[in-house]
């Protein structure tokens, strides 16, 4: 059923910090729920909680545990911006789509901070601003140009001079984008925390457990596990992150490697607000501070081939990364106390696809979340919480799987996958 990667390497630097412990049980005998949640990273443990609220019975699963994938590996700017710039994207997917697209996601980071606060989640929140500073890819003239297309649909974003920049933020730029009210956190203790409520709804967590076939059957959806017992679930939520299913065509979607170094804690020595940084660049640089003040920053990304391509280079990616954040921050510390490498899903516009699969009926998916992973995770649980409900989300036919020709190769597999 599902591509197996070894999905991270190295020690992520939330290693450092103690997550509240989650419980889970062993799969003994047959259940049944209404939803499955399959994989209890960051997304599942959003889209449990999302379920449980609406007071229906959740089972998640995850075929190595909770929390043991590519959640730690995240850095966890929790950021509005799309990575693909809106004047891209409107010039991909039309303007007006692109439009709803950014609105969405700005209001996802609106709705996650309110959720966090809601349910009292202690995952060290910060809002943040942030700073898009240019790069190869977007010129200082090409910046300004998408500032102001920022702020013509609404959403406020402010152009710095190269002066204004140096002044402000101590960085020598030829330009930057500033926005406001971006977040920075801790992956592990938000999943914890989301997870911990669901369980407090009645939710049940099963792990180690590989799902291994999906039948879409009257009324519901029969999963098959490895060598244990059967699943009957009205509908299934498959939330496992950057491992590819076998169901799902890959033609607009690949996976790319990345890297990110951790500093030790330096408070007295960090930027002006500690904004978020990343850049107009390919590959792109990007770095915040924890509430600690230490300074992660990450990028170096490769197109990912195998587990020990990507893992060989780690130990030049991380020198690499102190290198540019040095001379981005000549009065930091930039050696790394902390080096991770990581891979992820990206697509072609940088939207990812959410909802359910097309010729697999109760079947839901969540995955091409590129460097937006916990922003899109939190759309991914309004849509899917809003379609398992029956109503409908506007916004729904923006991410969904046959927003392209992906719905006729996946109608081609889905018997396949079944039969």
């Amino acid at each position: 059923m599902q591509r197996k990667l070894d999905l991270r390497t190295g020690i992520p630097v939330w290693n450092a910090y103690r997550a509240p412990r989650v419980t889970t049980q062993r799969l003994a005998r047959d259940v049944k729920c209404d939803v499955l949640v399959v994989g209890l990273g960051i997304s599942g443990a959003m889209i449990a909680e999302a379920l449980t609220a609406q007071g229906l019975s959740v089972i998640g699963v995850d075929r190595r545990g909770i929390m043991l994938g590519s959640t730690p590996a995240t850095t966890a700017l929790v950021q509005f911006e799309i990575d693909q710039p809106l004047s891209e994207l409107g010039r991909q997917i039309g303007q007006a789509d692109a439009t709803l697209a950014w609105r969405r996601s700005r209001l996802a980071v609106t709705n996650l901070h309110g959720r966090i606060r809601e349910l009292g989640i202690r995952c060290d929140m910060t809002t943040a601003p942030s700073l898009y500073l240019a790069g190869d890819t977007l010129d200082p003239a090409a910046l300004r140009r998408e500032a102001e297309a920022r702020a013509g649909i609404g959403i406020r974003a402010t152009y710095l001079t190269p002066m204004v920049l140096k002044e402000t933020f101590g960085i020598e730029r030829k330009g930057a984008i500033l926005s406001q009210d971006n977040l920075a956190l801790d992956p592990r203790k938000l999943t914890a925390g989301l997870l911990k409520k669901a369980l407090e709804r009645k939710a049940r967590f099963y792990a180690p457990v590989e799902v291994i076939a999906l039948a879409p059957e009257s009324g519901g959806v029969g999963v098959e596990t490895r060598g244990g017992p059967a699943i009957a679930a009205r509908h299934v939520v498959l939330a496992t992150g950057y491992e590819l299913l076998d169901m799902v065509p890959s033609d607009t979607h690949s996976i790319i490697s990345t890297y990110a170094i951790a500093t030790k804690p330096q408070k007295g020595k960090l930027w002006p607000g500690a904004a978020l940084i990343w850049e107009a660049s390919d590959p792109y640089l990007y770095l915040r501070a924890t509430a600690d003040g230490r300074v992660i920053c990450g990028g170096e990304d490769e197109n990912f081939a195998n587990e020990q391509s990507r893992d060989s280079l780690l130990a030049d990616k991380a020198r690499a990364l102190s290198g540019k954040l040095k001379a981005l921050f000549p009065r930091l510390d930039a050696d790394a106390e902390f080096a991770w490498t990581g891979s992820f899903g990206t697509t072609t516009t940088g939207l990812p696809y959410i909802g359910e699969l097309p010729g697999l009926p109760g079947i839901f998916a969540a995955q091409g979340y590129g460097g937006n992973g916990i922003t899109y995770s939190q759309i991914a649980s309004e849509l899917i919480a809003t379609a398992i409900a029956g109503k409908d989300d506007d916004d729904a036919s923006l991410f969904a799987f046959d927003r392209t020709s992906m719905m006729r190769r996946l109608t081609d597999l889905a018997g396949k996958f079944v039969g």
